[in-house]
């Protein structure tokens, strides 16, 4: 990991950009969205995407021919990006330690930020819950897939999840190519479960295995998928590559607070001998087509 530079006692440090590609590195390995998409930079005031519908086939004209009207509907897809926080309280230590110990405490915090917004960015997109309280969270409002994938849903059965693959991909193959699947912990477990004639189906879910790929196609097994909902969701499934976009601003403000109640739990900071780390990140996320994905979902 590349050396961090930080001034104590400086507001409104910027994490370097070396550790920004740190962070987001780890991001992608531990997100499942993150791995089945691709990832492309918001600004801070976000970014427009245009969503082209060309509903009739190309056309062959003979000479002299005359051309007919393909068609077309253009449809404007807004990426606001949504502010995720992450703070934590340590000793004032942290001020007077030697460079190489605070250098330890920051590379430490990075990691686990890096962790904690791999999960709030599933967790948000997947579910639009506040990741800290569960809840619905107003700020995301339905831009996420549990409240716009509703025409194509099939109902899980824990002892045939590969037919119910069948069935999503085949909901989504009536118009688009399903390009990966999420999918829950339990329903990677009754994946590797399955078997005939005494022999395994699917080795490589067993064992709680997470394999990258199923059949060619890009697969992430992560319980983001299923997130605490309730009838729980096992899988989405769909063009992640043409009709998922996040990305993140470059900038990922940090903070070492020496005094006040930066967290509003009602304690001072300067009166216990603490000091406040705060790291924040603007992520913007956008599903562009709502068709080009199924949900498996228990019944309820």
């Amino acid at each position: 990991m590349a050396a961090i530079t930080v001034n104590p006692l400086a507001k409104g440090t910027m994490f370097p950009p070396a550790i920004v590609a740190d962070l987001v590195s780890k991001v992608r390995g531990t997100s499942a969205l993150a791995r089945l998409s691709d990832e492309e930079p918001v600004p801070f005031n976000g970014k427009t995407e245009m969503l082209f519908d060309m509903p009739n086939e190309i056309d062959i004209v003979a000479e002299n021919g005359a051309k007919s009207h393909g068609g077309i509907t253009v449809t404007p897809v807004n990426i606001v990006p949504v502010k995720f926080e992450y703070g934590a309280r340590v000793s004032d230590e942290f001020m007077y330690a030697a460079e190489e110990e605070r250098l330890n405490y920051l590379r430490r915090f990075n990691e686990g930020f890096s962790r904690k917004v791999a999960r709030g960015l599933d967790l948000a997109a997947f579910h639009g819950v506040n990741p800290r309280t569960g809840s619905a969270s107003t700020v995301i409002g339905t831009n996420n897939f549990d409240s716009l994938v509703t025409t194509n849903v099939v109902t899980y059965n824990g002892s045939a999840p590969d037919a119910n693959l069948e069935a999503a991909i085949l909901a989504v193959d009536t118009k688009y190519e399903t390009t990966g699947i999420a999918m829950s912990s339990v329903m990677g477990a009754a994946m590797g479960a399955m078997s005939a004639n005494n022999v395994k189906l699917y080795p490589e879910f067993s064992f709680g295995g997470k394999p990258a790929e199923l059949r060619g196609m890009a697969v992430a097994v992560n319980p983001t998928v299923t997130g605490g909902t309730s009838p729980a969701v096992h899988a989405y499934v769909g063009n992640f590559r043409d009709f998922f976009r996040w990305g993140y601003a470059k900038e990922i403000p940090f903070e070492i607070i020496p005094y006040g109640d930066p967290d509003n739990s009602g304690s001072d900071l300067k009166g216990h001998n603490q000091v406040y780390l705060r790291a924040e990140i603007y992520i913007g996320w956008g599903i562009l087509d709502q068709t080009a994905f199924a949900r498996i979902k228990a019944s309820a």
